[in-house]
């Protein structure tokens, strides 16, 4: 029993704490922490939840809740009688573990179908360009620029966006694009498109996915200012805004529009740097949350 309500207590902190992350302000200072930070308490809020009711389902085995369920999946009897309260708990967190893993395959399945339907669509009406080698130029008037994640991944841009962008900013909009393939944001990205998916009703998933989509820009901004000015990039994004830039096709990264402004400002007048304590204080607490469901997982208290 203490195992389940430590398990529901971790829960109901990291669902308090994701609440008010929502509106925290010094993310923008250190976006790729705040995501380090988000994943952290996406993993072990579903760990924590279905792990509550699986410790409670598993009470009678007198054991921790991966060794009971270990021992229930071998058909051991149980030191205690079931009654109908730990069936239905141990029905209801099976079933919450499916459903999270399920829907975590699923909207993985479908990104990598949506990829592989773009780049046979890309080979049809893109083409290489001597000037922007290594990008695919795309047969559109609209700006566009996007990559196409995975392990042959591509940067395309379209006709439109090399005649809207100066050569600097065009490199900028590159060097962007670029980060979101050698960072893998499409994987940071499909836990939350996922539990969106699950939990659509869920106020602070929609504002969680909201924020991780920004926080990726402004990494993917941070990555892009190494190698190009950053006053570059913030015009490039201007221009894109103002174009009405094409939308990204789905299960791809590009430059998005949304939020144009806050990025522009933190690229001219970027913010102090985290404290180092602070930094190391996050990264703790990061630490502590993927590590204590899973302890708790194990072990009967």
């Amino acid at each position: 029993m203490i195992t389940a309500a430590a398990l529901a207590a971790l829960a109901t902190a990291c669902a308090v704490g994701s609440w008010r992350f929502t509106t925290a302000r010094w993310t923008s200072r250190a976006p790729r922490l705040a995501i380090i930070l988000w994943q952290s308490l996406g993993v072990c809020w579903g760990l924590a939840t279905t792990g509550a009711m699986l410790a409670f389902a598993v009470q009678p085995y007198d054991a921790g809740v991966l060794p009971g369920l270990i021992a229930f999946a071998q058909g051991e009897t149980p030191a205690q009688a079931w009654d109908p309260l730990h069936v239905l708990a141990l029905i209801a967190g099976l079933t919450a573990l499916a459903v999270l893993i399920a829907v975590l395959l699923t909207a993985g399945v479908q990104a990598l179908r949506a990829r592989r339907r773009h780049r046979m669509l890309l080979a049809l009406i893109s083409h290489d360009d001597p000037g922007v080698p290594g990008v695919r130029v795309l047969a559109h008037p609209s700006a566009a620029a996007y990559c196409v994640p995975g392990l042959r991944s591509q940067v395309v841009v379209s006709e439109g966006a090399l005649k809207l962008l100066s050569e600097d900013e065009l490199t900028a909009v590159l060097a962007h694009e670029a980060a979101h393939v050698r960072e893998r944001h499409d994987l940071v990205l499909l836990p939350f498109a996922a539990l969106r998916r699950a939990l659509p009703w869920s106020k602070v998933v929609a504002d969680a996915q909201a924020q991780v989509e920004l926080l990726v820009e402004m990494a993917a901004d941070d990555r892009a200012r190494r190698y190009c000015s950053p006053r570059r990039l913030a015009t490039a994004l201007l221009r894109f805004g103002s174009a009405g830039a094409m939308p990204t096709p789905h299960g791809m990264l590009g430059v998005h529009v949304q939020n144009v402004m806050a990025r522009v400002d933190r690229l001219i007048k970027p913010a102090p740097e985290l404290a180092a304590s602070v930094r190391y204080g996050f990264i703790a607490l990061s630490v502590t949350l993927v590590t204590a469901a899973p302890f708790l997982w194990v072990i009967q208290l």
